[in-house]
């Protein structure tokens, strides 16, 4: 399996140890020729330095990096990597590894990968296990709720960063992808039914990791501007 992993990083100097475990692990132990792409987000820490410290010693893992000054958004880094690789699947994965690297192995032991579709890890299946505070289930549901009855789609868990595509049509969908935040997932949902590209929902083992950028309140809030928007946007 020719696979890219990608990894958009913000100011996550103190997650990245634990992420290179598991990366050195799942490249010794699993899947061959796999590149692992960092997109630096901006950081003001030393998550830059951190990453090319451990590319620099680990010259056996294929590591590549790409960085600019400015935070832009999770969005705009996975764009970014997504347009920069070239490996036949790319999978997209969050730093605190909420969804461990071994989930897509779990996946491709059960099902056959078409090209023509994007797998989508999923909280809310009844055989996924999760392990996460009220409060954000909470609000999940609530924004669950808006985005099915607002735009339509029926993913039931549109926000996991646990993604797998294929670069048969991965390119076109971030090329189009005008959102650069969180709500990014909604807008390539959206166009993967205007491209005409199937979308099945896999079950995942999700743990919540402490450290979140995520404000629950304040990008709960640009979340629903980007939902009205795409509303405007796909009508």
């Amino acid at each position: 399996m020719n696979l890219s992993i990608i990894f958009p990083v913000y100011n996550e100097s103190k997650r990245l140890k634990k992420l290179f475990n598991s990366i050195i692990r799942f490249n010794k132990n699993h899947i061959k020729n796999v590149n692992y792409i960092f997109v630096n987000d901006g950081s003001s820490d030393d998550s830059l330095k951190i990453i090319k410290n451990f590319k620099k010693i680990n010259k056996n893992i294929k590591v590549f990096i790409f960085s600019y000054k400015k935070n832009l958004g999770k969005g705009f880094a996975i764009k970014t990597g997504i347009i920069k690789q070239s490996a036949e699947w790319i999978l997209t994965a969050d730093v605190d590894l909420s969804v461990q690297l071994e989930q897509l192995l779990n996946w491709k032991k059960k099902i056959l990968f078409s090209k023509n579709k994007l797998y989508v890890g999923s909280r809310n299946l009844p055989q996924s296990k999760v392990r996460v505070v009220f409060l954000r289930k909470f609000i999940g549901k609530i924004m669950t709720l808006l985005i099915y009855t607002i735009l339509k789609i029926k993913i039931k868990d549109t926000q996991c960063g646990f993604k797998l595509y294929h670069k048969s049509y991965v390119k076109k969908i971030f090329k189009n992808v005008s959102i650069n935040g969180f709500a990014h997932d909604l807008e390539i949902i959206l166009l993967c039914k205007k491209f005409k590209i199937d979308i099945l929902e896999l079950p995942i083992r999700w743990k919540h990791q402490e450290g979140s950028k995520v404000n629950v309140f304040i990008d709960s809030i640009k979340f629903f501007i980007s939902i009205i928007y795409l509303k405007l946007f796909f009508n």
